[in-house]
């Protein structure tokens, strides 16, 4: 079974000069064959990137990667609908939809599913598929015994399916700004001070320890997503693409360490090894996948079943 690797949508604030680098330099030099492009977290964010955005999907073609649009998770007041529809209304894109709202515009059209829209069980990826969805994207939670069911089902329903396997896992969103909460101020008035935090903004327990990440109206987890061991079994369930999610390290070492592991040019030992010689600063986590408290590191094979 062929195995791809992509790179998920940045749901940071970074400048657009910063996006387009880290784009230009995605092209040119990662080995990821899928790029999903566009913002997911937050509407104000958009005008920053708009500009740029179809230069970046133009080198990124150019360079033979697929480009995937996808849409905001969060569809509340009238500008959203508004961007919401004339995204939909791309011709020629591949589109990845993050919100129900989109199937209003996409019912009966080839869609993909992001992991920011939930699909925990089969009869829901059915559904979904007889609506037009062709590949479906994960969310990071789900344990092994869960995917291996949604694994059985993709394969029969012939569609393609996607698991995050680096990077902080979006844990939920809310219809509040804690970013702008954080520093006393509204989300209609939040100066963009999510722009300060460009890997997000790490929240602390009482006794203050690092906890979880906070990024505009989205919570994520703390510790990085690390499933580099797990993607052999995790083809054998049935997945098909795995996504690492973008950060500010050094994201081109992140995807060829990623893609030699999954094409079997580097064993897990070494790529483990060297993903931790990135100076990461942040725990790694797996406990999702191994059936654990989702912030655990979970050594070998422990707590896994079918």
């Amino acid at each position: 079974m062929s195995v791809e690797l992509t790179l998920g949508p940045n749901l940071f604030h970074w400048s657009a000069e910063k996006k387009r680098d880290f784009y230009y330099r995605i092209a040119d030099e990662s080995p990821v064959s899928t790029v999903y492009l566009g913002e997911v977290i937050c509407s104000k964010r958009t005008p920053f990137f708009e500009d740029d955005m179809e230069a970046v999907a133009e080198r990124l073609e150019r360079a033979g990667k697929k480009v995937v649009f996808c849409s905001l998770s969060e569809v509340v007041i009238k500008r959203e609908r508004n961007l919401l529809r004339d995204w939909s209304q791309q011709e020629g894109r591949d589109l990845e939809l993050n919100n129900t709202a989109a199937l209003l515009y996409l019912k009966g059209k080839p869609h993909r599913v992001g992991a920011l829209l939930n699909v925990y069980n089969e009869e829901t990826m059915a559904y979904l598929a007889r609506q037009g969805a062709t590949h479906f994207a994960l969310l990071p939670e789900l344990p092994r015994n869960v995917i291996a069911v949604l694994g059985e089902r993709a394969k029969e329903l012939g569609v393609g399916l996607e698991a995050q396997v680096f990077g902080r896992a979006s844990l939920a969103l809310s219809a509040r700004c804690y970013h702008a909460r954080a520093h006393e101020r509204t989300k209609d008035n939040c100066q963009f001070v999510c722009e300060n935090d460009t890997d997000g903004m790490t929240l602390r327990t009482m006794d203050d320890r690092p906890f979880l990440t906070i990024n505009g109206i989205q919570t994520l987890t703390y510790g990085y997503l690390d499933l580099l061991a797990d993607m052999a079994d995790m083809a054998a369930l049935g997945v098909t693409h795995f996504r690492v999610m973008p950060h500010t390290c050094d994201m081109v070492a992140v995807t060829r360490i990623f893609d030699d592991v999954l094409k079997g040019r580097m064993e897990v030992a070494e790529g483990e090894a060297r993903l931790r010689d990135l100076g990461i600063d942040a725990p790694f986590i797996n406990g999702f996948y191994r059936g654990k408290a989702g912030d655990n590191w979970v050594d070998g094979t422990e707590a896994m079943s079918a």
